[in-house]
């Protein structure tokens, strides 16, 4: 599948359109899983796992607490990011941008930072000023997160397990939408 950008559509879904959608999303995730994304499943992931797993984002979705921003091209899923709510009353000015990943088929064409780039526009449109991220590091997120501006913050080493068993270290970043004086 050839991505331009003239052909693809950044959005930010409703719970029922995100429904309408869950088969793409599915294979997306496992898409995702396959290509050694570090996103909290191991290989292989079965689709009826990977659906229910985006119908527990649904259901966070409707409550308020997650907000879904996806690429789409010609009504196909390339790629996803969750805005995931603090929804504690001290930490409702913060989110975790979480899960982004874009298909193999439509890499290293820009989606990624698109969907960050959209996913702080809805952020902010919430009132939320604080933005945190996780990533593995040496990976490509790692490289988005540094060129984007995220400020590094800390790592964690043999935080996460990958599909051959290796432990990563993860490393966190933050971002703050609006700058204090």
């Amino acid at each position: 599948m050839n991505v331009d950008a003239r052909d693809w559509e950044l959005k930010a879904l409703s719970a029922f359109e995100a429904e309408g959608l869950l088969a793409g999303l599915a294979e997306l995730l496992v898409d995702a899983v396959e290509s050694g994304a570090s996103i909290g499943f191991l290989p292989p992931l079965a689709l009826a796992e990977a659906e229910e797993y985006w119908r527990g984002v649904l259901a966070a979705m409707r409550a308020g607490e997650r907000e879904l921003i996806v690429v789409l091209e010609q009504g196909a899923v390339l790629g996803a990011v969750q805005l995931m709510c603090e929804m504690r009353a001290n930490g409702r000015h913060r989110a975790e941008a979480g899960k982004l990943f874009v298909h193999r088929r439509a890499r290293r064409r820009g989606l990624a930072r698109a969907l960050l780039g959209e996913l702080e526009r809805v952020a902010a449109g919430r009132g939320i000023t604080l933005i945190l991220m996780d990533t593995r590091q040496g990976g490509e997120a790692e490289r988005l997160c540094e060129v984007l501006g995220y400020t590094r913050w800390g790592e964690v080493p043999e935080y996460a397990r990958s599909g051959d068993g290796t432990l990563h270290t993860t490393v966190f970043f933050y971002r703050r939408l609006v700058e204090r004086g």
